[in-house]
């Protein structure tokens, strides 16, 4: 499980205004239910097969490993927040292929193996796979799978330094654009990872790009 962090340095370290779609009134009501989600985190999840690759390119144990690299060098680093199930966000979590299809791009290699996926993921340097991995986070808002659907042209705030994600709905599909013109929109493909809880995930099939690459 990823390393538990202070709640109250955690907060400082991603707080701000999250997103712009939800009224006031609507947030009042949202409090409350917020109060009853469980505080199972995101962290429990990823780990609940265990803390290995294998060949299923559909979950999500590159974006775990990634998580894990990023604490063992930075232990105090805001990823920690998903360990910490009381506290609320949102996460987009890319699946390994995802990640293999960002190594493809950059390297123009498509690889055989979620560990040579890792490596060269883990080779772009700790405090860019930090900065990659709190772009996919939402903090303080647990945003199910309703919600999003009817959040199109939603600017949502992340924990990477601020960085803001908007949201595109056409019917059932929903689309996040980074702040790479040059790439391929994300797709959410797996909906309400951790339903129930205050930390809640949301598969994607491209990783999200904080800079233009």
């Amino acid at each position: 499980m990823l390393k538990l962090l202070g709640t109250a340095a955690l907060a400082g370290a991603v707080a701000g205004s999250l997103l712009t779609f939800a009224p006031s009134q609507a947030q009042t009501a949202d409090e409350a239910t917020q109060a009853q989600r469980g505080n199972t985190s995101l962290a429990e999840v990823l780990a609940a097969d265990g803390r290995k690759f294998d060949q299923k390119w559909g979950d999500f144990d590159i974006v775990e490993a990634a998580a894990f690299a990023v604490l063992d060098a930075k232990p105090k680093s805001p990823v920690g927040l998903l360990a910490l199930g009381s506290e609320r966000l949102t996460a987009f979590a890319p699946t390994d292929k995802a990640f293999r299809a960002l190594v493809q791009d950059l390297t123009g290699k498509k690889l055989a193996s979620e560990k040579k996926v890792f490596k060269k993921v883990a080779g772009l340097g700790i405090d860019t796979v930090e900065a990659v991995l709190l772009y996919h986070v939402v903090p303080g808002a647990t945003l199910t799978s309703d919600k999003v659907l009817d959040a199109d042209g939603a600017v949502l705030t992340t924990a990477s330094g601020g960085a803001t994600l908007t949201v595109s709905v056409k019917g059932d599909t929903v689309k996040l654009i980074d702040n790479d013109p040059d790439a391929g929109n994300a797709k959410v493909v797996v909906l309400d990872i951790n339903r129930g809880n205050k930390q809640i995930a949301h598969g994607i099939n491209k990783v999200l790009r904080p800079i233009d690459l």
